[in-house]
């Protein structure tokens, strides 16, 4: 069995189901919901997703509400 996640990175898991274009969106969906997230309190690169749409800073301990893959920027 080889490894088949040089192109495609996490999604590499499902192998052959669903398309490529699938397999492709999943993983940049994650890749930016994995990055390290920056938060709008204390602008510490310590938030971790709790669940879709609930993030919690580690460093001051606030949870807020924004975007369900990433924090979204107020303009």
């Amino acid at each position: 069995m080889t490894k088949r996640t040089k192109k495609v990175g996490s999604s590499g898991r499902f192998h052959a189901r669903y398309g490529s274009k699938v397999r492709h969106r999943i993983s940049n969906i994650e890749s930016k919901q994995k990055k390290r997230q920056q938060c709008p309190y204390c602008k510490k690169y310590n938030v971790k997703r709790i669940a879709a749409g609930i993030w919690q800073c580690k460093s001051c301990g606030r949870k807020f509400t924004g975007g369900a893959y990433i924090i979204k920027k107020s303009k």
